[in-house]
């Protein structure tokens, strides 16, 4: 039987578990995305969308989002290894969803690399699809790194 879990907001004592499961989860991740930069930056900009699941105390899974006025976005939905296929990150996008809904959210948006057929099907499991779009990034020189 799976442990049960709670979702909540993100706070900075957070911080050492989190940066622990995304180097985990995110192992192939560019040295620039700094886990615990990345949480600083997420909880500084939009403090009520960065959502962590917690069970017996630890944290199991996290999920950020953002919204700009015209879309939302996700980013960083990680689950330890040892808690997936229990209905956490499942939990944690519908928490997003409904947050971002109640801000006037249109649309969500989010990006899966290409070979992670694993993730791309569980995002079609609840409901997203893919779009015809090519995604382009830029590092830029004045972020620090």
């Amino acid at each position: 039987m799976a442990e049960a879990f709670t979702l909540r907001v993100y706070r900075p004592a957070d911080e050492p578990a989190v940066a622990a499961l995304w180097r985990e989860v995110f192992a192939d991740d560019p040295p620039r995305n700094d886990p615990v930069r990345d949480a600083r930056r997420s909880h500084a900009a939009q403090p009520e969308l960065f959502f962590v699941a917690e069970s017996d105390g630890q944290v199991v899974a996290t999920c950020m989002g953002g919204f700009d006025g015209h879309r939302g976005w996700v980013h960083k939905l990680a689950v330890h290894p040892s808690r997936r296929r229990q209905g956490i990150a499942a939990a944690l996008m519908e928490h997003l969803e409904r947050a971002l809904d109640a801000r006037g959210c249109p649309k969500l948006n989010l990006q899966v690399r290409g070979s992670n057929a694993e993730v791309i099907a569980f995002y079609r499991r609840l409901g997203y699809a893919e779009e015809d779009r090519v995604s382009l990034g830029k590092v830029l020189a004045s972020a620090p790194e």
